[in-house]
């Protein structure tokens, strides 16, 4: 089995749709989407849910009024204001970080830690291959625990099917969730876009998966819109000895499949991704 990340410098590129659309040409493949903070794969590759569960990546404190003798010792020690001391003693879920000191130092025992649900994570069975995603409760942290979670998840189900392919929608940017998704990796996509901003953010991303030892490719989404850039990025990418796999024109029935919830097929963009699969194809083959 190969493990191939789509990946970007920063949001909105593409990585998405490009990744839909692999997951129709790629038979056989296990998908996953792994940016837990704005998942959107599942709007275009559709399935029946076959699991649900809670994502527990935290602890948080909880305190019992009826216990709590007000001595005010854990709004003294707490360094995140999360606790009052008002008609009935409470702990902002919100503010705690779990840091269990206010547990710890409770002389009646009033306190407790409890396990805090940050998301959920999911499996769905679809036409293009069962899909792991998941999605993270807004302002919820960890993100990268989450998406290792996914990761493992889906490597399980792929072994264990003997499927041929892995392919990861990876999150934006190079943080910890992107790290997180890159690890373990054969192949990063990298997609582009024609911009002065893309350009910087296609060398942060190279940068990351040299790090990481992971092979990159490139494909530059809608460059035509800008061909001068596309071309010092092709330039770029040569100079770097990053194949370019693809360059697929801007194609305006790309954005009336995506608000169908469709993935792209067919026209400009279509057939420019099929060549991109193609090469990539050959890349993991070689």
């Amino acid at each position: 089995m190969k493990e191939v990340v789509v990946l970007s410098g920063k949001g909105g590129t593409g990585k998405t749709t490009i990744t839909a659309a692999l997951s129709r040409l790629a038979a056989g493949a296990v998908l996953a989407d792994c940016d837990v903070d704005a998942p959107n794969l599942h709007l275009l590759v559709h399935g029946r849910r076959v699991e649900e569960h809670d994502f527990i990546a935290s602890r948080v404190a909880l305190l019992d009024p009826e216990r709590c003798d007000r001595c005010g010792l854990c709004k003294k020690i707490c360094r995140f204001d999360a606790v009052s001391m008002g008609e009935s003693p409470s702990i902002d879920a919100l503010s705690c970080e779990g840091c269990d000191l206010c547990a710890r130092m409770c002389p009646s025992n009033a306190i407790t830690m409890v396990d805090k649900v940050s998301g959920r994570w999911m499996v769905t069975d679809t036409p293009n291959g069962m899909l792991f995603h998941a999605r993270l409760g807004p302002g919820e942290g960890n993100s990268g625990k989450l998406v290792n979670l996914l990761k493992r998840r889906a490597r399980r189900h792929a072994i264990g099917s003997s499927a041929p392919l892995l392919l990861i929608d990876g999150p934006p940017g190079i943080g910890c969730p992107t790290i997180a998704a890159l690890s373990g990796a054969d192949i990063a996509l990298l997609v582009a876009e024609p911009t002065r901003s893309g350009g910087v953010d296609l060398e942060r991303a190279l940068s990351l998966c040299r790090q990481m030892d992971v092979q990159p490719v490139l494909a530059i989404n809608r460059w035509d819109l800008h061909p001068e850039v596309a071309e010092e990025m092709e330039v770029f990418a040569k100079r770097e000895g990053v194949p370019l796999l693809g360059r697929i024109p801007f194609d305006e029935e790309v954005y009336r499949r995506a608000s169908s919830g469709l993935a792209v097929e067919g026209g400009a963009a279509g057939r420019a991704t099929e060549l991109l699969w193609e090469g990539l194809q050959a890349i993991i083959r070689g």
